[in-house]
């Protein structure tokens, strides 16, 4: 929880509530390409195929019709007519299209030096006026860049030529990267002493790389002092490979704060690489190594850490985040009490939705409500609410872990300083442990507060947890720790800051086993002192601000976000939580598939039978154990486009990745964020992962339909995408394997994982195919959960189900009714095997997977 229901961020306002998307202006016919109008292209290859989609009506699907395009390399413009292209040299489309549109391909090859800008035009006879791409879907003109491998040898090395107008106060020093194909620069600022307590800044001119941009790619905060850019730019002076940089600037406001007595200085690092992922990673890779070298003291923290984590053993696959979470906050309300709690509970069981773990969110605690809001609100104890809980918090959690044994974890909501306003002066732990009254400088109020002092911060938080680990508590929801970088005094800062993270992440280790969900913590002390060294186990970390559900604007906003503060956030020592969502709401899929997508935690905050139990089934299924659990692609989620703007046109394409390198699956999402339909055409290439050498099929979630076996590079493996407002699919490409056979040729499978799942291929664990001397094939799968196991077989419209095939679990044939052929691909096996399972009365035992073993012939008449 950030602000929550109590107010909305004035920043997220301004961008994304009084000023939303103005919508285009929607033709028809429409009119897409690749490489598409309105983004910037990079390619490696000078020589590469154009390629247009004109969606028209039918009754006009026959008229003679032309695209051109109408393109500049810097020396005037010029057009090139494409050429119609037949059906199966086309693009794929993998959703059910309108069935009074007929879609018309058109290309030809194009070959580019260095840069070229374009858009398209289309017309339906020579005698007609041409039709802009612009005019119908508002789109900007498209640039392509050429960005060769160039050997690093030949790169700049004097920073001062990349970054034109280099401040020369600014000391620049050439550092070994530890990513390959970058070079890396670290910048030093001085800034002064602390003046009266107060924190010192320094206002720092850095310098504008290459001296203006073509695009950029940045992350900044109202309340925190972290800024990235990385800037794109297309100058004539610049080698290719320079065309990319990245600068992380410790600056708040572009300044430097000094909380020291000393003179000190903020450092800069900027690196250059030929792609956008390698910059970033050379300079998060060396921000790591002199965070540990600095050290600032942490000898004690790391030896405590160390010996909690000799001992931290996670389980198995199934950490406490893997199986499918509850939220009371947008839930329940902000009044909490017992039988509010007990009877949500009571409601998902009803509707036979398993939750794994229940999240007791804020207004639990027994606070003094003085004050005109939160924000001043004091902790008294550490008991709950006596009024809301009459028995205790222990009895509530004891009530709800008797009658729902299925729920393994009970995470509580506190702030990092006890409650919004800390701690009552009034309250029973003041009275305990010794206290400090410390000014804040908050945008949301500016009064002092009350907090434990240092001295008993330890036994405060030992106390503390001691006592939820009793009620039978076993993790923590761990909010507003933004707080600590308000405080106004400079002394306080030094003596409390890293006093406060390294006690509470130690409780949190000792007590909880780092079962913690860290909040409102994406300032630089946090982000650079807890969350970068990887000297601790991994921990859940909001990726953003809350879920609103009464704010239409802010769902694609929501999304957009997180995906692009993964591009950070994916290097720290975290796992992305893009917070809890409704399953009955007006934007519920939108909401699921990017947390399908995401990596990290999923957790819903439904009213109490509210609630979409088939979107709840698209994202989490049953264990043979009776659990229920997600299914977290092995990388996690984040936008593929840094480059383009929230407020552009333009799908907003989420990447990710299961399993090894190699064997693994790249996933796709693809969301509508902006106010009109939207039409892209996507190579399989820009997945991420996939390899050019290796064949794929991709299958759409929500379709079903599957492409023919492709190369990524092939000038035809691309997606035809259509998306309405709000709307969403999810794409996952699967290497085949290929069999040669004597009688049928070429054969080609494909483990398609639970094909019922938004994210199904995260369920396989393990999966191993061979041919064997009989002949036969055989496909050996271990899955996570039950569910429909799809099976991709090139050959499966020619063979038949009764004579072809065995298939067995737990070595234990399967009724026949549970094998069937995939209604909206003839070319997909499904193996019903939560049917089967039950059918068959199997006992898991010992283990959490399900074995499913296929064996099929492929010398078949």
């Amino acid at each position: 929880m950030s602000k929550g229901e109590h107010g909305i961020d004035p920043e997220f306002r301004a961008v994304c509530v009084s000023n939303p998307i103005a919508a285009a202006p929607i033709m028809d016919p429409n009119i897409s390409s690749y490489p598409p109008v309105g983004q910037v292209t990079q390619l490696r290859d000078n020589s590469f195929q154009f390629f247009a989609l004109l969606e028209v009506q039918n009754e006009y699907a026959e008229d003679p019709w032309e695209v051109a395009v109408w393109h500049s390399a810097g020396d005037g413009w010029t057009e090139t007519l494409l050429s119609p292209i037949s059906a199966t040299d086309s693009p794929s489309s993998l959703q059910i299209t309108s069935p009074s549109n007929t879609p018309l391909y058109f290309g030809a090859p194009f070959f580019v030096s260095s840069s070229l800008n374009f858009t398209v035009k289309f017309r339906n006879s020579r005698n007609e006026s041409w039709m802009w791409s612009r005019e119908v879907s508002g789109t900007a003109d498209g640039v392509v860049l050429i960005n060769p491998e160039v050997p690093l040898a030949e790169a700049e090395t004097n920073l001062s030529n990349i970054i034109h107008g280099l401040n020369p106060d600014l000391k620049v020093r050439a550092s070994a990267s530890q990513t390959p194909r970058t070079q890396l620069w670290t910048i030093n600022a001085s800034v002064g002493p602390v003046q009266d307590d107060r924190s010192t800044y320094a206002d720092v001119e850095l310098g504008t790389p290459w001296g203006g941009s073509l695009r950029y790619f940045a992350l900044s905060g109202e309340t925190f002092s972290l800024a990235w850019s990385q800037w794109y730019s297309e100058c004539d002076d610049a080698p290719s490979q320079l065309k990319f940089g990245l600068c992380k600037i410790t600056f708040y406001n572009s300044k430097i704060r000094n909380d020291a007595e000393t003179e000190s200085s903020g450092l800069v690092l900027a690196a250059v690489g030929d792609n956008f992922e390698s910059a970033i990673a050379a300079v998060m890779y060396h921000a790591r190594t002199v965070v540990l070298a600095t050290g600032n003291g942490e000898n004690k923290l790391a030896q405590e850490l160390e010996s909690l984590s000799d001992g931290f053993k996670p389980e198995w696959y199934e950490n406490w985040y893997d199986g499918l979470g509850y939220c009371t906050w947008n839930a329940l309300g902000q009044r909490l009490t017992d039988k509010k709690i007990i009877d949500a509970v009571e409601a998902l069981a009803n509707d036979h939705i398993n939750i794994s773990t229940l999240i007791i969110d804020d207004n639990w605690q027994d606070v003094d409500y003085e004050g005109d809001d939160q924000y001043q609100y004091g902790w008294k104890g550490f008991e709950a609410e006596p009024n809301a809980f009459p028995r205790g918090l222990k009895d509530t959690v004891s009530r709800i872990r008797s009658k729902h044994p299925s729920i393994q974890s009970v995470v509580v909501w506190h702030a990092l300083l006890g409650y919004w306003g800390g701690i009552s002066s009034s309250g029973e732990l003041a009275k305990t442990y010794k206290t400090v009254q410390i000014d804040r400088d908050d945008s949301n109020l500016r009064s002092p507060m009350t907090i434990v002092a240092k001295e008993d911060a330890d036994k405060l938080y030992n106390d503390f947890y001691r006592f939820l680990s009793d009620c039978g508590i076993d993790g923590v929801k761990t909010d507003v720790q933004y707080m600590i970088d308000t405080w106004v005094s400079a002394g306080q800062r030094r003596e409390l800051t890293e006093k406060y993270l390294d006690t509470w992440m130690i409780a949190a280790l000792r007590h909880f086993s780092l079962r913690t969900i860290s909040c409102m913590s994406q300032a630089p002390q946090i982000l650079f002192h807890q969350q970068l060294p990887r000297n601790r186990p991994v921990m859940l970390v909001r990726n953003s601000d809350d879920f609103y559900p009464n704010i239409p604007d802010s769902h694609p906003w929501h999304i957009y976000c997180n995906a692009h503060n993964s591009l950070l956030t994916q290097h720290l020592n975290t796992l992305p939580d893009w917070d809890m969502f409704q399953t009955d709401h007006q934007f519920a899929g939108f909401h699921a598939a990017a947390r399908c997508l995401s990596g990290g935690p999923i957790y819903i905050t439904d009213a109490p039978g509210k609630h979409d139990v088939d979107l709840i089934n698209q994202m989490a299924g049953p264990t043979p154990r009776g659990q229920t659990v997600i299914f977290r692609p092995s990388v996690v989620g984040k936008s593929i486009d840094a480059y383009t703007s929230y407020n552009e046109p333009v799908i907003l394409k989420i990447g990710s990745y299961n399993g090894r390198a190699v064997t693994g699956t790249p996933v796709l999402g693809v969301f509508n964020t902006s106010q009109q339909k939207l039409r892209e055409l996507i190579p399989v290439s820009r997945f991420p992962g996939v390899l050019s050498a290796t064949k794929y099929v991709v299958r759409a979630h929500r379709s079903g339909f599957v492409t023919p076996v492709v190369y990524p590079d092939s000038p035809t493996a691309m997606l035809a995408v259509s998306l309405d407002v709000r709307d969403y699919d999810i794409f996952t490409a699967y290497p085949v394997t290929q069999f040669q056979s004597e009688t049928n040729g070429r054969i080609y499978i494909a483990n398609l994982g639970l094909i019922g799942k938004m994210t199904g291929a995260a369920a396989i664990l393990t999966n191993q195919s061979e041919l064997l001397h009989t002949g036969r094939v055989f496909l050996d799968t271990r899955l996570k959960a039950l569910g429909v196991l799809g099976v991709y077989i090139s050959s499966l419209p020619t063979m038949s189900i009764e004579r072809d095939f065995m298939i067995t679990i737990l070595g234990e044939p399967v009724p026949t009714h549970t094998v069937t052929i995939d209604a909206a691909d003839d070319h997909v096996l499904n193996i019903d095997v939560e049917t089967a399972w039950k059918e068959m009365d199997l006992y898991a035992g010992w283990s959490n997977e399900v074995e499913v073993k296929v064996y099929f012939d492929i010398e078949h008449p």
